[in-house]
């Protein structure tokens, strides 16, 4: 990923290469470390000297660049906010079943998974173990993009109604992996895969994707039909927006720029990992505390900075318009998407909006404003957590999308490059 041009082939190829967040950090590293980004790890000393940096913990990752950045330890950060994590169906501790003649795997949902939209389909396994090493233990990225699992459909002719089944997460998410009456263990069987010893695997943590390869569809090739669009699609665009601005910040100056990508926000964010974990202030400080500063540095670094949380929004739905506030119409390949609701379940403020407004009309793309519908319950983003942790003003953006949460989401082709755009110039704002 040489280039920081962002371009909807560009995404498909991101998100097949990232079924599970650990993967996802591995994409994005390998992305950064090929633009001269250097990895940290945390329990040792960081360089002070002016660079660019990342670091990855578990399945969230920060990056940042000090190159040309003003020779003051207050100087203020820009910050794009997203997580690495997506809703699917994960792997139980004591996954071996048995049942009908069938061999099953326990499968549980994760996050806000639409369960209905993961029946029927060919299933790979991603994640990691936790392996015995002498009298230690390491992390292995695991991954079988083989169709090992499937969770079948009820037949019509048995459901009650013919209208459809209600899907009861305990009983009727487990897949099927194979035919027989005895147990096998679907963990060693994984462990067998990647030339690992069924015996050192001390722990895990494996989710399925769709093993159907993402696609830039549409007579024009103006859709994009893929996994984990959310928020894959802001890991994506806040990489390439990230990798343009340590370009010209380092040629011109200006504030600094940190992607973060949180693991854990379809679940709440509370994780040593997650938003609402110390993470992101403690690298902040780090950052701080190396250029010279001290804790009253880091607290005017904090004031004069501001964070645009990425996640995807909502488009109109062309089956149920309806369901949408009327006044408020968002459109796929219409641009990036501000999202605002006045009972703070997204941060936008007026201050967040207005640098997120100009920042669209510095890189030349237009700007749709979102508001949920008063009668139903709006989601939520790491932008709360993040302006309720860090004290950050923040606001909070998106690309649109249609069948948030599905197994396999859709979206414009051209949006994705005018996300990357609107978040490249929100890093780097004009002087």
């Amino acid at each position: 990923m040489s280039s920081t041009r962002a371009d909807a082939r560009g995404l498909c190829n991101f998100v097949d290469l990232s079924p599970s967040p650990f993967h996802v950090c591995a994409t994005v590293a390998a992305a950064l470390t090929e633009a001269g980004f250097v990895e940290l790890h945390e329990q040792q000393a960081w360089p002070s000297e002016p660079g660019r940096f990342f670091l990855v913990r578990g399945g969230s990752l920060i990056a940042w660049s000090t190159e040309g950045v003003a020779d003051d330890p207050a100087a203020p950060f820009r910050i794009v906010g997203g997580h690495t994590d997506s809703p699917n169906l994960r792997v139980k501790q004591h996954p071996d079943l048995t049942s009908a003649g069938w061999r099953m795997v326990g499968l549980e949902p994760y996050g806000g998974a639409w369960l209905n939209s993961w029946l029927d389909r060919d299933l790979g396994i991603s994640g990691r173990f936790t392996v015995r090493a002498g009298e230690t233990t390491e992390d292995v990225l695991v991954r079988v993009d083989a169709p090992v699992l499937r969770v079948p459909q009820l037949a019509i002719h048995l459901s009650e109604d013919r209208k459809g089944v209600q899907l009861d997460p305990q009983r009727h998410v487990n897949g099927v992996w194979g035919v027989g009456t005895e147990p096998r263990s679907f963990i060693a069987w994984v462990a067998e895969q990647h030339a690992i010893d069924p015996g050192a695997v001390l722990g895990w943590e494996l989710m399925t994707h769709d093993l159907a390869p993402s696609a830039v569809v549409g007579p024009g090739r103006d859709l994009v039909s893929a996994p984990r669009l959310d928020n894959q699609g802001t890991c994506y665009a806040g990489l390439h927006a990230l990798l343009a601005a340590a370009e010209h910040v380092a040629a011109h100056g200006g504030p600094m720029p940190l992607l973060a990508l949180f693991d854990h926000e379809e679940v709440g964010s509370m994780s040593d990992r997650g938003a609402f974990s110390e993470l992101l202030n403690t690298v902040l400080e780090r950052i701080v505390l190396l250029r010279g500063g001290g804790r009253e540095e880091f607290l005017r670094a904090r004031a004069g900075s501001i964070v645009a949380s990425g996640d995807m929004a909502h488009a109109t739905h062309p089956n149920y318009p309806e369901r949408h506030e009327p006044a408020h119409r968002i459109a796929v390949n219409g641009g990036p998407v501000l999202k605002v609701n006045q009972n703070l379940r997204y941060a936008s403020d007026a201050t967040g909006a207005g640098a997120f407004a100009l920042a669209c009309e510095q890189a030349g793309v237009p700007l749709q404003r979102y508001v949920h519908r008063a009668d139903l319950p709006c989601g939520s983003t790491i932008g709360p957590i993040t302006a309720s942790r860090t004290g950050i003003t923040t606001v909070d953006v998106g690309a649109p999308q249609l069948a948030m949460h599905s197994a396999r989401e859709f979206m414009g082709a051209d949006d994705v490059a005018s996300y990357a755009q609107a978040l490249t110039a929100f890093l780097t704002p004009a002087s």
